[in-house]
């Protein structure tokens, strides 16, 4: 969920192998961080990608946390019924590049 030059991802209630999840550990350890978005489709001339790099932030706990949660909620109706219970990633982008055919 993007909200102004921050980028939020949250750790949802998916089951996983591990409560330790290597993103956040990476995130944690290693804050510049780089995302990948693309559209791929047959046809390509409507293939595009936007490639985001910052530093990313897990956020634990707090008002950053909360306001991240409740644009989630707004956005993804199933967060509603089952808000994400683990931390949150925020990315503060820094640079944007894009590229369509």
């Amino acid at each position: 969920m993007l909200d102004g030059e921050t980028l939020y991802s949250a750790v949802d209630r998916k089951p996983k192998r591990s409560q330790t999840l290597r993103r956040v550990e990476n995130a944690r350890a290693r804050p510049d961080v780089t995302i990948l978005v693309d559209q791929y489709d047959d046809d390509w001339s409507q293939l595009w990608w936007m490639r985001l790099r910052g530093r990313a932030r897990v956020l634990d706990d707090g008002d950053e946390r909360a306001h991240a949660l409740a644009l989630l909620q707004e956005k993804y109706p199933q967060y509603r019924s089952e808000p994400p219970d683990g931390p949150v990633l925020a990315v503060d982008i820094g640079d944007v590049r894009t590229w369509s055919a």
